[in-house]
């Protein structure tokens, strides 16, 4: 009895080490560290995004990562922050009146991150874990474009050495705001810049293993320190406080306004999360829960929320330096936790130090990576639907701001899947002895109903040359495994048209589990009487 209670326990907390072996331990230790040197650096970046001080970046790589290693099914994600979902951070704060750059903000992110897990986690309770998952590709490349030129022109101030606040704010006024610092440029933080941007893409580009990120960000840091680039008129991030994130609660003072931007982020979260998670898996791995993952991913934002995080999800390029590490469980999320706790202890003054502009290029590689090109091309190749999508969410985003392209994408993600379930898809036989033979392709439900009913009366009424006239019509409803009072009606109403054109319906192959249903209706429980269902379409036809 003890075992069991142990086993399902075991199945509840750090899933990742079933089965796990001790002589992993070294590799996941490894690993943690080596994804800590990446995500540490650039979860305070993606802070900087949202406006936000960027220790609030160095908490988030402890609460939420800790709470999805105990929870979550992938061996090797590592859950923090991403710039689409700070970006989206910022532009909710921004469109619900938190003021960039208030007295505290904080507060109002708190009750935002906390929406976003309650949302899923009703999300997890719903069982929607496949229903998300129904969003196409093409509006999470149509969003991260939108999201990569934004934020992307929304650094170029502090590139340029101005400590402009427009993340969040939109491209077109970012883009204002980077050609109104122009003038003002100051040539040390140019060249600061412009050397951590190279440094990163050679690394990215000739040394994938090196942590390119916390290279950059101690470059930076001794560059102050030993050669006293702030007094050249290099700008620093603010003060750093030590310690761990003290446990607060959140205001509410602005739920309402905050709630669509909720909503864009959670969808978004998961959305991450899970192409993260199937994407770095490896075959023979468990396979991925879609809503364990919800779970996971809802109870790491919840409790992350009163720990000052931001909100939280799978991010694929620490994810992937996790994996390519050698990381074999959450054992090396916990390792990177440990790290940022002891970053977070002791290292506040010595990441007072850092240059703006240091983080401002490690937000610029990273979203500059989110517009992928070569996506669009092939999205152009293989469907266009699919395209379209993408382009019109990248320029509703560009134009009208990420909230709004969320929900055009998610609009026209389901506009295409509800065109599609409504095509009409039917077979038609060659008559046999005046009985037409008509198989249904896809399934029936109320969009489809009338379109259904309207191409089997075009078919039965077409006049075959040397043929003698339909007589009957045989429909095999194999699919109809659940039907609608909707469905019953217009298979009745068939029914009718066709004996007006002199033609007797037959049903054949109906599911048990869709007979069932249809009995509990009169008209279904005739045609059983009146012998006109029959088993196969085969019987149907001879008969």
């Amino acid at each position: 009895m003890a075992r069991a209670a142990v086993a399902r326990r075991g199945r509840l907390l750090l899933p990742t080490l079933e089965g796990y072996r001790p002589a992993s331990i070294p590799r996941d230790l490894l690993a943690g560290l080596t994804a800590g040197a990446v995500v540490v650096p650039q979860a305070m970046a993606y802070a900087t995004i949202a406006n936000l001080p960027v220790q609030l970046g160095l908490y988030t790589c402890m609460v939420p990562m800790f709470v999805y290693a105990m929870l979550g099914g992938s061996r090797a994600m590592s859950v923090s922050t991403t710039s689409t979902i700070a970006t989206l951070t910022a532009t909710t704060l921004v469109s619900a009146g938190v003021a960039a750059g208030s007295d505290d903000p904080v507060p109002d992110l708190m009750a935002l991150t906390l929406l976003v897990g309650v949302l899923l986690l009703l999300a997890r309770l719903l069982k929607a874990g496949s229903a998300v998952e129904y969003i196409s590709k093409a509006t999470i490349i149509g969003v991260q474009v939108g999201v990569g030129a934004t934020v992307a022109v929304g650094q170029l101030p502090k590139l340029l050495g101005e400590d402009a606040e427009f993340s969040g704010h939109g491209f077109l006024r970012s883009m204002v705001a980077a050609v109104e610092a122009l003038p003002g440029a100051n040539l040390p933080t140019v060249l600061l810049s412009a050397g951590s941007i190279v440094v990163l893409f050679l690394l990215k580009r000739f040394a994938k293993r090196v942590p390119g990120p916390l290279v950059v960000v101690v470059a930076g840091i001794l560059l102050v320190w030993l050669a006293g680039i702030d007094r050249l008129g290099v700008e620093l991030i603010a003060a750093v406080p030590q310690g761990f994130p003290p446990f607060e609660l959140p205001s509410f003072a602005h739920l309402g306004g905050m709630l669509p931007g909720a909503l864009a982020i959670a969808v978004m979260a998961f959305l991450e999360s899970a192409a993260v998670a199937r994407g770095i898996r490896k075959p023979g791995e468990p396979q991925i829960d879609s809503n364990r993952e919800l779970f996971a991913t809802g109870a790491a934002n919840t409790l992350g929320a009163f720990f000052q995080t931001l909100p939280a999800a799978g991010g694929f390029s620490q994810s992937a330096v996790n994996q390519g590490a050698g990381a074999r469980s959450q054992l090396a999320s916990l390792t990177t936790v440990v790290l940022a706790v002891l970053v977070a202890l002791f290292l506040g003054p010595v990441l007072s130090l850092l240059p703006q502009a240091t983080l401002a290029s490690l937000v610029f590689v990273a979203v500059i990576g989110l517009i992928e090109i070569g996506a669009i091309v092939e999205l152009w190749r293989t469907s266009r639907n699919d395209f379209w999508i993408a382009t019109l969410t990248a320029v509703v985003g560009l134009t009208t701001g990420l909230l709004y392209a969320v929900l055009v994408g998610l609009v026209a993600t389901f506009v295409v899947i509800l065109r599609e379930l409504s095509r009409v898809r039917i077979e038609a036989g060659e008559p046999r002895g005046g009985v037409l033979p008509v198989r249904l392709l896809g399934g029936m439900f109320t969009a489809n109903a009338l379109a259904y009913e309207q191409a089997v009366l075009a078919r039965a009424g077409e006049a075959v040359p040397g043929e003698p006239p339909i007589r009957a019509v045989a429909l095999e409803l194999t699919r109809l495994e659940t039907t609608s009072i909707t469905v019953l009606d217009m298979l009745a109403d068939l029914d009718r048209e066709l004996d007006g054109m002199g033609v007797e319906l037959r049903l054949a192959a109906v599911p048990e589990s869709g007979a069932a249903m249809a009995r509990r209706g009169a008209w279904f429980a005739g045609m059983e009487r009146a012998g006109r269902v029959y088993p196969t379409l085969e019987a149907a036809t001879a008969g």
